[in-house]
C-alpha cells in the first residue's frame, strides 16, 4: 500500500536501501552515479525550494540534485517542460557550485 508518493535523490534512495546481496546491482549503480552524500543533497534540495519558484517542481529539484548541472544548457534540458529566465537559471547554478 503506497502511504506517501514522494520523489528521492539517487542519495535519499541510497540511505533507504537495504545492503543484502539481492541489491548488490542496485548498490553499484547508487555507489556510481551519486555524487552526493545524504545530508548534501537534502541541504541542496532546500536551498532550491527556498527561491520559492513555482516553476521549479519537487521532482526537477530531485533531478538538479542528482545530476548537478554545470551550466545553462544543462538546468534547460532538465526544465524542458517550463522555461526559466536567466536569473531563474543563474540562482540554481549558484545554489549548485557550493556542492
Amino acid at each position: 500500500m503506497i502511504i506517501n508518493k514522494t520523489p528521492l535523490s539517487l542519495a535519499q534512495a541510497k540511505a533507504y536501501a537495504p545492503t543484502t546481496e539481492e541489491n548488490t546491482v542496485m548498490h553499484n549503480y547508487l555507489k556510481a552515479f551519486c555524487k552526493l552524500s545524504k545530508e548534501k543533497a537534502e541541504s541542496l534540495a532546500e536551498e532550491i525550494k527556498a527561491l520559492n519558484n513555482p516553476k521549479i517542481k519537487d521532482e526537477l529539484i530531485v533531478k538538479v540534485v542528482d545530476l548537478l548541472p554545470l551550466d545553462s544548457e544543462d538546468v534547460n534540458k532538465i526544465f524542458l517542460e517550463s522555461s526559466l529566465s536567466e536569473e531563474e537559471i543563474a540562482a540554481i547554478l549558484a545554489a549548485v557550485k557550493k556542492y
